[in-house]
C-alpha cells in the first residue's frame, strides 16, 4: 500500500525529501527498510566471536603445512570475525551465492524466497550487499573476485559489485557451461539461457592475472620491410617490388634472401614485402570457458558437484602459490577441494578458510566429511582406495558474548572468549603453557602470547617463560584504555611485539555493527 504523504508532519515530509535528494542518480536503489535480517536481531547487544571444536581438528605432521579453517555458523557473522583476523589478507575470493530463481534456492528470515514475492529482488541485495562489503574488507590490493551467478540476478550483482569493488576493477564474465541434468526446464521455461551460467571476475588495481595455460598462445607481428633513407645497395626488388620512393629495404640483398628462406619476410596481399618479428604471448583472457561445466546441484563426493577444474582454473589465476582463498558460501566444499588438489599439482602452499551454515545438517553430513576425505583419502563405494590430498584443518564454530551495559565487563567478557580469534589471526595454534593469567602457543618460530589479567602481577613470570622461547613473539595484552598499553610495564622485553586487547577487535565491530 503507497504511503499517505498527506498525514506527514511538515518536518516528516522535509525528511523524505532529503533521502530522496540524496540518492544516486544512477546505480542501485532497494528498500532497506523492509528487509532487515535474523542475523541482525541474533547480533543485536552481543558480540560474534569463533570457538573451536576439539574433536575435528586435523593435523599433519608437516608443520610447513599450511592449516586450512571451516567455519560453521552464518556467514556475517563469521565474515565479521574475519574482519579481525583476516583484514587484508586474502588472496582470492570464490562464492557460489543462491541465484534466487524463486524454486526454493534462497532463504531470508527462515523462509524461502518465491517469484511472487515484491521485495524478492531487494532481499536478495541486501543480503548480498552487507556480505561483499565485509568480503572487500579482506582483500589485499592484488587479491581477485569471482563470484558463480545466472541470470536472474546476473544485471543486479555485477552493477552491486561495480559500486562496491569499484567499476574499473571489473575483469570479465566467464561464460561456463552447464550440464543438462543440472537443468530444470520448468523453471527456466521463460528464459532462452538454458545451456550456460556466468562468473563475475574482479581484480583489485594491484593484481597480476596469470592467464590459464588453454588460453595461452603465440601472436605473430608482421611489420613493413622498407625504412627511412636512400641506400642504393638496399633498393633492389622483392616480390617484383622495389622499396618506395626515399625509402630503402632493412637489410642486404643476401640477408634477405636468407629472411624468405627461413620464412621471416614474406608477401602480403598487396604484394609488398613484410618482416615478421619475434612472437610475442597473447595475454587476453578469453570469456568462454565451454570446456568446462557447472556440476549438478546436489553434491555427490564421487562424481563431485561444482567443478572442481573450474575453481583450479580461477584460483590458478593468482600467481601466488601460498595464496589464502576464502569462499563463505562453502556448501558441499567444492572450493576447499580444489584448493588442495591445486596445491598437490603444482606444489602450492595455498590454504583455504570456508565458511557454511548447518541447515539441513549440510556442515556435518556433507561439508565436513568432503574435506576430512579430500586430507585424509577414502574408500569408495566399489572398494577403491583415494589417496589423500594432506593438509590440517581446524574447525571453528560462530558464537557470542554478551554485550553489557558497562563497558569494561563487556571488554573483559570478549577478552576470555577471543583466544581462538587471536590464534586465527596469527595462524599460531600449539598451546605450549597454560596458566589462568595468560597462554603461549608457538610453530615453528613463531610465538603468541595473550596476557587476561588486569593487574600486572603475573607478567614477570610470563616474561620468564618468554624469554626462554626464541624467534618472533608477539603479545596480546588485555587493557581496559582504548589508547592501548602502558610501555613502561614492558620494559626489556626484547623481540616482542605488543597488541591491546580487546580494543582492536572492537574498532572492527564498531565498524560493522551498531552497538
Amino acid at each position: 500500500m503507497a504511503k499517505d504523504y498527506s498525514k506527514l508532519s511538515k518536518e516528516e515530509l522535509l525528511n523524505v525529501i532529503e533521502k530522496i535528494e540524496a540518492r544516486k542518480k544512477y546505480g542501485l536503489i532497494w528498500d532497506e527498510e523492509k528487509v532487515k535480517e535474523q542475523f541482525e536481531k541474533d547480533a543485536q547487544n552481543a558480540l560474534p566471536i569463533l570457538k573451536e571444536i576439539k574433536g575435528k581438528e586435523i593435523t599433519d605432521k608437516d608443520e610447513s603445512k599450511p592449516i586450512n579453517i571451516l567455519i560453521e555458523g552464518d556467514n556475517y557473522h563469521a565474515l565479521s570475525v574475519l574482519n579481525f583476523t583476516h583484514q587484508g589478507k586474502v588472496d582470492v575470493i570464490y562464492i557460489d551465492p543462491p541465484y534466487n530463481t524463486g524454486n526454493k534456492d534462497f532463504k531470508y528470515n527462515d523462509s524461502y524466497v518465491d517469484r511472487e514475492d515484491v521485495f524478492r529482488h531487494s532481499k536478495w541485495l541486501s543480503f548480498m550487499g552487507k556480505r561483499l562489503k565485509l568480503a572487500k574488507s579482506l582483500l589485499k590490493d592484488t587479491g581477485f573476485l569471482f563470484i558463480s551467478i545466472d541470470d536472474n540476478e546476473l544485471a543486479q550483482l555485477k552493477l552491486l559489485c561495480n559500486e562496491i569493488f569499484g567499476e574499473d576493477n571489473f575483469r570479465n564474465s566467464i561464460i561456463v557451461s552447464r550440464v543438462k541434468k543440472n537443468i530444470q526446464e520448468r523453471e527456466y521455461a521463460r528464459s532462452l539461457n538454458l545451456g550456460h551460467g556466468t562468473v563475475l571476475f574482479y581484480a583489485m588495481p594491484n593484481a597480476e592475472v596469470v592467464i590459464p595455460t588453454k588460453f595461452q598462445r603465440k601472436e605473430e607481428r608482421w611489420h613493413a620491410f622498407d625504412a627511412p633513407g636512400i641506400r642504393k645497395t638496399m633498393e633492389y626488388k622483392i616480390f617484383g617490388h622495389r622499396p618506395p620512393q626515399g625509402r630503402h629495404w632493412m637489410f642486404e640483398e643476401s640477408k634477405t634472401k636468407e629472411l624468405i628462406k627461413n620464412g621471416m619476410l614474406r608477401q602480403s596481399p598487396t604484394g609488398k614485402p613484410q618482416y615478421k618479428l619475434e612472437a610475442s604471448d597473447i595475454t587476453r583472457l578469453d570469456s568462454n570457458w565451454s570446456d568446462l561445466q557447472e556440476g549438478d546441484s546436489k553434491w555427490n563426493f564421487e562424481n563431485g558437484e561444482k567443478n572442481i577444474e573450474l575453481i583450479k582454473r580461477l584460483i590458478g589465476m593468482s600467481p601466488i602459490k601460498d595464496s589464502i582463498i576464502v569462499d563463505f558460501f562453502a556448501g558441499s566444499g567444492t572450493t576447499a577441494h580444489a584448493v588442495l588438489e591445486l596445491n598437490k599439482t603444482d606444489q602450492g602452499s595455498r590454504s583455504f578458510i570456508v565458511c557454511t551454515n548447518n541447515e539441513n545438517n549440510i556442515c556435518d553430513n556433507v561439508t565436513y566429511p568432503r574435506v576430512t576425505k579430500a586430507i585424509n583419502g577414502y574408500k569408495t563405494s566399489r572398494d577403491k582406495d583415494i589417496g589423500g590430498l594432506g593438509g590440517s584443518l581446524k574447525y571453528f564454530k560462530t558464537r557470542f558474548v554478551k554485550n553489557t551495559s558497562n563497558p569494561d565487563d563487556a571488554k573483559k567478557k570478549i577478552t576470555e572468549e577471543c583466544t581462538e580469534m587471536l590464534c586465527l589471526r596469527e595462524n599460531i595454534f600449539d598451546e605450549i603453557k597454560t596458566k589462568n593469567e595468560y597462554r603461549i602457543f608457538q610453530r615453528g618460530n613463531k610465538i603468541l602470547a595473550a596476557y587476561y589479567a588486569l593487574e600486572r602481577a603475573d607478567l614477570k613470570d610470563l616474561k620468564k617463560e618468554l624469554d626462554k622461547l626464541e624467534g618472533d613473539k608477539i603479545l596480546y595484552c588485555f587493557t581496559l584504555d582504548p589508547l592501548g598499553l602502558d610501555k613502561k610495564d614492558f620494559k626489556g622485553w626484547d623481540n616482542v611485539t605488543l597488541e591491546p586487547i580487546p580494543q582492536k577487535i572492537l574498532d572492527v565491530y564498531k565498524q560493522i555493527y551498531e552497538y
